[in-house]
């Protein structure tokens, strides 16, 4: 930061963000007294000069300060330091104040532009760097699904948007943090220089789970900030001041509010792109459950996760472990908001507890609940040729450290070790894989056995024999 813009990132900040300076001087700010005093100024705009009045029972400028925080965060308004009012100031939270307008900052702020540029200045040591890059990117993309915006990295220089993670010290806003615990990270309003940034405390334990402090769903609050959003007093909101561990990450969604809120400022995303107005077919009728007993069940893609299976069909999947008799039924979209229904192959490659996910030509990569941040990729980039347009089937060899791509009535295999396609390939499946084919609707592999599948018709192949041992139903997995 340039000296001569000192004087104004102050009184931006001081006006438009984060929490006012701590006093330094005072050792002992552990008691319940000297925490209601500091949350009260930091957060609710406390004048420094109640002080005297805080032990005074019916000191005015206090209670009415206790109701404002009770009323805002949902507590019964009381005015009284309850166990619960306690309770709710020591939860850890975000380092922007409460006290102003509820839906944007004062004056409401925005960006005049569409298009906004990050950039992640450091890194926490707690997290490997891609997964803080798609924390970050996920936490973006849950902003940007709901409006006309979109963000774009950048790796060096200025951005709109500057994120870092800072310690106690001073680290260029004269706001340091805290500590572990209490503030957890703070950001500015739209605007030029510091404003936009968001700051972590890397004192804390940043975690892609809930076992410390989940990154995504703070770095999501706080770009809530720097698009111009306040606090939320709805507890669902993601721009609620006090940190939530609860939040269920697999299937986490904007609140109302939070769209409300967001959409008030830069309005609704914009229609997608149209098909061609003259449907070549007549559109399909809303898809029905499909009979997991029914004699003639095929699927669309099938694959294990992390010990379990996956039976892809169209926009739902069956998942299924070893051990259990019954499979459960999901939306895909439950899981993987992103992904898009009616895939055509899927595989696991274990080595790199990764799965893959192909549509069209495009191909996602997924750990867990999670999409990794830079997908979808175009399947151009592992090699094949413009013409193959869809992927029909695909499964890793972990002896071999080989993936098989089926296109059609042929197929490729990928090396792993050096990430790219064999030269001596396409190969015909019919003369490597003896007995399947012609073509093959999904493949997956279990107890040394690859699985084919063709319609209703299933394939048990011994790769070490090279021959099919058993033809079963496609469903036989489904205890029908």
């Amino acid at each position: 930061v340039e000296m001569k813009n000192l004087p104004i990132l102050v009184l931006l900040c001081v006006a438009a963000c984060s929490a006012y300076p701590l006093e330094q001087t005072a050792k002992n700010k552990d008691t319940s007294m000297d925490l209601v005093q500091q949350y009260l100024e930091n957060y609710y705009n406390l004048a420094k000069d109640a002080k005297q009045f805080v032990r005074r029972k019916d000191s005015s400028p206090v209670v009415k300060k206790i109701q404002e925080m009770q009323k805002f965060l949902g507590l019964e308004v009381t005015g009284k330091l309850d166990s619960n009012t306690l309770e709710m100031m020591r939860k850890p939270r975000c380092g922007v104040p409460d006290v102003g307008q509820f839906t944007t900052f004062p004056g409401s702020p925005k960006w005049r532009k569409t298009h906004l540029t990050y950039r992640i200045v450091n890194y926490t040591l707690d997290l490997p760097r891609d997964a803080v890059d798609a924390a970050i990117e996920k936490a973006l993309k849950v902003w940007e699904e709901v409006t006309p915006l979109t963000f774009s990295r950048n790796n060096e220089g200025e951005a709109d948007i500057m994120i870092s993670f800072a310690v106690r010290v001073e680290h260029g806003d004269f706001i340091p943090f805290d500590g572990p615990g209490k503030v957890l990270a703070h950001a500015y309003a739209p605007g030029p220089g510091l404003n936009g940034d968001a700051h972590f405390d890397d004192d804390e334990q940043w975690t892609e789970d809930k076992r410390g402090t989940n990154l995504f769903l703070v770095a999501g609050h706080e770009i809530g900030h720097s698009l111009g959003l306040f606090h939320s007093t709805n507890p669902e909101a993601l721009m609620y001041p006090v940190y939530n561990p609860l939040t269920d990450l697999a299937r986490f969604h904007l609140s109302q509010d939070d769209v409300n809120g967001i959409q008030a400022l830069y309005g609704p995303p914009p229609a997608s792109p149209k098909e061609p107005a003259v449907p070549t077919e007549p559109t399909p009728a809303a898809p029905e459950t499909p009979d997991m007993c029914g004699p003639d069940l095929s699927f669309d893609a099938v694959s294990t996760l992390r010990g379990e299976m996956l039976f892809f069909k169209g926009r739902h999947f069956w998942r299924k472990s070893h051990g259990t008799v019954e499979a459960g039924f999901y939306l895909i979209s439950s899981f993987w908001p992103s992904l898009p229904s009616g895939v055509d192959a899927a595989l696991e490659v274990t080595s790199k507890d990764t799965v893959f996910v192909f549509k069209g030509n495009q191909f996602w990569a997924i750990r867990g609940n999670e999409i990794q941040a830079g997908y979808p990729r175009a399947t151009l980039t592992l090699g094949f040729p413009p013409t193959i347009s869809k992927i029909d089937a695909a499964i890793y060899d972990k002896k071999k450290k080989k993936t098989y791509f089926f296109v059609k009535d042929k197929y490729w295999s990928f090396d792993e070790k050096r990430q790219s396609l064999e030269p001596e390939f396409p190969r015909q499946i019919a003369d490597d894989f003896p007995g399947v084919g012609p073509t093959v609707d999904a493949v997956f592999e279990a107890f040394g056995f690859f699985y084919f599948f063709n319609g209703s018709s299933q394939f048990e192949y011994d790769p070490n024999a090279k021959k099919v041992t058993r033809i079963l139903k496609s469903n036989s997995w489904f205890n029908c």
